[in-house]
């Protein structure tokens, strides 16, 4: 039996949707934004998208799509 024939970059396991919901949970949550919604599936979509094309790193995933969806985050002082 010859194994399934996948492009191994569209991989998307277990390690890389841990990484993805932890970035989705702080954004949703400090956005006020319910995960469920139309706004929180807008996200989820961005950071996947972003995610694929190599943006890896917890902090800059979530920079960039608080960016994307024009979320402020209060500065530190």
């Amino acid at each position: 039996m010859k194994a399934p024939d996948f492009d191994k970059s569209d991989y998307f396991g277990a390690a890389d949707l841990r990484v993805c919901q932890s970035v989705f949970d702080i954004v949703a949550s400090e956005a006020g934004v319910e995960p469920t919604s139309e706004e929180g599936e807008r996200i989820a979509a961005i950071l996947v998208q972003l995610y694929r094309q190599g943006v890896k790193e917890p902090d800059s995933l979530r920079i960039m799509v608080e960016a994307a969806r024009g979320i402020n985050r209060p500065r530190a002082a």
